[in-house]
């Protein structure tokens, strides 16, 4: 079945609510709240209308805007300092994100060793605003008992080689035969592990055996140790099967980039919600979740040009699973300076955003003219606000690439506001974040928290 095209889209929408464009900037106007500076205290207590949720999904339109990542920090403190949130899970990879977590509850001196989140795009997680947040959630753990501290993990799929360095070493440690089994099984992808996108492509293309089987059994086999009491259901237990299940969604997912971008989307996405799911079950029935990932990832696809073509995402998953106890919270901005580079796998630059088009939710936002708001729409007393963000409107994305000279074609995809997100932070104008450079040396930077705690 061919996507719906726009003219079908407005045609649709517009016959079921009689929406004129002209009057969305001025409800916009009306019901935007404005936002205090990031770091005033007023700014994390606009948020705590999402205190009942169980998750609160944050976005951003780019993954080089400092503004959004303080944003989501500030958020995030709040509702960790004030609602007992316990987890942030980020659209980073499993053994990266678990260097900042043995950090922040103060099991490791630094999170910032050399091989962590060295893997292009390094500026994403490697940069100056999340190493403050990581100093801030060391400092707010210090003063918590070891089973209140709050876990910093990633839900990202691409970290085939450290996971399995991760899996090996563990079983190193506890059972050398298991160990020695493993490294059996994992041999058939050892070949491929600098390039796994070569292993898809043979696999794919080149008509070589998958290492499926081996991986999956890999998985099993550790599940059932466990089950028989060999080994512990410890977190170093969960971390290591954390970082099996990783293998596996890995083998699939670069096998799945040859089948199409729709299949490889849907299986990075999925991993990502059962690794949260997993991290909610882990910590408890009261657990609550903060995930930061892009707008294209925790805003319903489901009302996207994305979820029109067949593609779904971790927010369109978390609302099905979780109804109203998932807050979706997109980040839009007009214009600035990003972090980004041309190609994948290319130099970081820092370029110009455009203004946003005259067809998009920016330009509105834009229009409504007040510079840094947050726009909640789902108080139901605000159905004339969700009604004229019902229509389809061009919504930009800039991920670690952009792409300026086509951007229509690059950046933009069509959305149904009313139904992608539950809010949007706007700022109209953004910087780029400040990356830390890769240390020359395996020699860990200097920390200025105390490690371990109570010392």
């Amino acid at each position: 079945m061919n996507a719906p095209s726009r003219n079908m889209l407005e045609k649709l929408y517009g016959q079921q609510h009689h929406v004129d464009r002209a009057h969305i900037a001025p409800l916009l106007r009306q019901y935007a709240e404005p936002l205090p500076a990031l770091d005033a205290p007023a700014f994390g207590e606009m948020f705590d209308r999402y205190a009942d949720a169980r998750i609160v999904m944050i976005g951003e339109a780019s993954h080089g805007t400092r503004e959004f990542y303080r944003a989501r920090a500030a958020i995030t403190q709040r509702l960790i300092e004030q609602h007992g949130f316990s987890i942030v899970a980020v659209e980073a990879d499993w053994p990266d994100a678990g260097h900042v977590d043995q950090y922040v509850r103060g099991l490791a001196h630094s999170a910032w060793k050399r091989h962590i989140f060295s893997r292009f795009p390094t500026w994403m997680w490697r940069n100056s605003e999340v190493k403050a947040f990581a100093h801030w959630l060391h400092r707010h753990n210090h003063l918590q008992p070891p089973d209140r501290r709050v876990e910093f993990r990633g839900l990202d799929v691409y970290s085939l080689r450290n996971s399995i360095h991760e899996v090996l070493a563990y079983l190193d440690r506890v059972d050398p035969h298991l160990a020695h089994e493993a490294r059996r099984r994992y041999g058939c992808l050892t070949p491929w592990q600098d390039d796994p996108a070569l292993y898809g492509h043979f696999v794919e293309r080149g008509g070589i055996m998958p290492c499926e089987q081996l991986v999956v059994e890999q998985l099993n086999i550790m599940l059932a140790e466990q089950l028989t009491g060999l080994i512990r259901n410890d977190e170093a237990f969960f971390n290591a099967t954390q970082n099996a299940r990783v293998v596996m969604a890995a083998e699939q997912y670069y096998r799945a980039i040859y089948r199409g971008s729709t299949a490889s989307w849907n299986l990075r996405d999925r991993h990502m919600f059962d690794t949260l799911r997993a991290l909610l079950e882990h910590r408890g029935p009261h657990a609550k979740a903060v995930v930061w990932a892009h707008n294209s990832h925790i805003g319903n696809a489901g009302a996207t040009e994305m979820g029109w073509k067949g593609q779904f995402n971790i927010g369109q998953l978390c609302r099905h699973a979780f109804g109203r106890d998932v807050a979706l919270i997109g980040m839009a901005t007009d214009r600035g300076k990003v972090a980004a580079a041309d190609d994948w796998d290319g130099e970081m630059l820092i370029k110009d955003i455009r203004h946003s088009r005259s067809d998009s939710w920016e330009h509105q936002f834009l229009t409504a003219g007040v510079a840094a708001s947050l726009t909640d729409w789902r108080d139901p007393q605000r159905k004339d606000l969700r009604r004229v963000l019902s229509i389809p409107l061009l919504e930009r994305a800039i991920g670690v690439i952009y792409r300026p000279e086509s951007e229509r074609l690059s950046h933009y995809f069509e959305s149904v506001l009313a139904d992608q997100f539950d809010a949007m932070l706007w700022l109209e104008q953004t910087s780029p974040v400040t990356a830390l450079p890769l240390p020359k040396t395996q020699q860990l930077e200097p920390e200025d928290e105390t490690y371990p705690f109570g010392v």
